[in-house]
């Protein structure tokens, strides 16, 4: 076959990620949900594992959104009127009454003129950064950034990229200054949420560095954030990073798919911005949107979160992280302090982050390891997620099994 020699390169190419130990592997199959009960939270059946039942302590649902009756049923109700699925790109006849809703809904949420949404959150980094970078623009970007955006500044090919030490300040003023004159507009982009340590970016500094240096460009310094880990989940009424650091960046990006429990990415922005991304960007022009019943659906978890129910929801989750984490430091782990859902098991070895792994699976808990090349070699690490879903005893359980595991190894 004409794919022989192709087949061949591959096979050795993923016999060498198994002995380097960095394969992913076979995905996990979820085959079952068990609803909450009493004082212990949702737990999940995985093929291959019998009637064994788990705790998710790595899913990005950071509000249970997605098992909330009123969110299926608003899905539900909106799949009857409209049908299971768009049918085409919003330009020729994909646009539904749900997608204009939720477009005004997010802005209004982020106090914004306008909003676009797009089929996910990486397609909508992708779909905002490469239209704004031209062939005269400097890029400024975190060394931590998503794998999204590096992809986007790759795709768009600048006229100048730079990238500063993470969260440093005075190299990111030291970026900008050293390129001026590289470029007629310049782009300083960095994630809200840091999603394989939970910290975040100071935004406020960054648009303040962003403010001076502004007219040492013709179009300006334009600073756009992805927080697809920090809306919904983080700051006083979940809207993200720009909440909690008091500041206003100029192009935000969300997603639906995380603390909304749904599926889907947005950007929010100046209605002139956004309706040149509908005229510009190839993601969006070109793909089909989410579905009206997954609008509808996170139309409905975005009005319960901006409610005194959704305040509710934030406060237990904000209360349940504080638990996990005081929990590990008490048992002399380490981990990286602060108010974010997650919460990093800083393990710094790759054999010993994959034992503790299994140990958690074999006790029932689903953790995610992280290990070189995901992450830098010394920062491997055992990311944990808590979700408004878990229940105190929940979290107990999980640091107990942690603690079994210092007893035993």
């Amino acid at each position: 076959m004409a794919t022989d020699k192709l087949v061949k390169i591959f096979n050795e190419y993923l016999k060498g990620l198994e002995e380097k130990g960095t394969m992913k592997g076979n995905e996990m199959v979820i085959t079952d949900v068990i609803p909450a009960k009493k004082d212990r939270g949702p737990r999940y059946k995985i093929e291959g594992m019998g009637e064994k039942e788990f705790i998710k302590m790595n899913a990005n649902s950071y509000l249970g959104m997605s098992l909330r009756k009123e969110i299926i049923e608003a899905e539900e109700k909106a799949a009857q009127k409209y049908g299971a699925g768009p049918g085409a790109v919003r330009f020729i006849s994909g646009t539904y009454k749900p997608h204009i809703d939720l477009e005004r809904k997010l802005a209004e949420f982020h106090s914004r003129e306008a909003a676009m949404i797009l089929s996910s959150a990486y397609v909508t980094s992708m779909g905002v950064l490469v239209p704004l970078i031209t062939k005269e623009t400097v890029v400024i970007s975190d060394e931590l950034n998503h794998n999204c955006i590096i992809n986007a500044v790759r795709l768009a090919r600048p006229a100048a990229k730079a990238i500063y030490k993470h969260n440093n300040m005075e190299d990111l003023e030291k970026q900008i200054k050293d390129n001026i004159g590289k470029g007629n507009r310049a782009i300083v982009v960095t994630d809200g949420i840091f999603s394989m340590r939970g910290d975040n970016a100071p935004l406020d500094k960054i648009v303040e560095i962003c403010n001076r240096y502004n007219d040492n460009f013709e179009e300006g310094i334009i600073s756009v954030v992805d927080d697809s880990h920090g809306v919904g989940a983080f700051g006083k009424t979940g809207r993200g990073t720009e909440e909690y650091t008091g500041a206003k960046v100029d192009i935000l990006i969300g997603t639906l798919g995380k603390a909304f429990g749904i599926n889907g990415g947005y950007v929010v922005s100046e209605k002139a911005i956004i309706q040149y991304l509908r005229e510009t960007a190839p993601m969006y022009i070109y793909s089909n949107p989410i579905t009206p019943s997954e609008a509808s659906a996170a139309l409905k978890a975005i009005e319960i979160l901006d409610s005194d129910e959704g305040m509710g929801i934030l406060n237990h989750l904000k209360e349940m992280t504080k638990r996990f984490e005081s929990g590990l430091i008490n048992l002399g782990l380490e981990t990286i302090k602060g108010e974010h859902p997650v919460v990093p098991l800083m393990v710094r070895d790759t054999k010993k982050t994959s034992q503790i792994v299994r140990f958690l699976t074999e006790n029932g808990v689903l953790a995610t390891g992280l290990n070189y090349p995901v992450v830098p070699k010394g920062d491997e690490e055992i990311r944990f997620q808590i979700s408004a879903d878990h229940t105190p005893y929940d979290i107990d359980y999980v640091l107990d099994v942690l603690k079994r595991y210092q007893e035993t190894y």
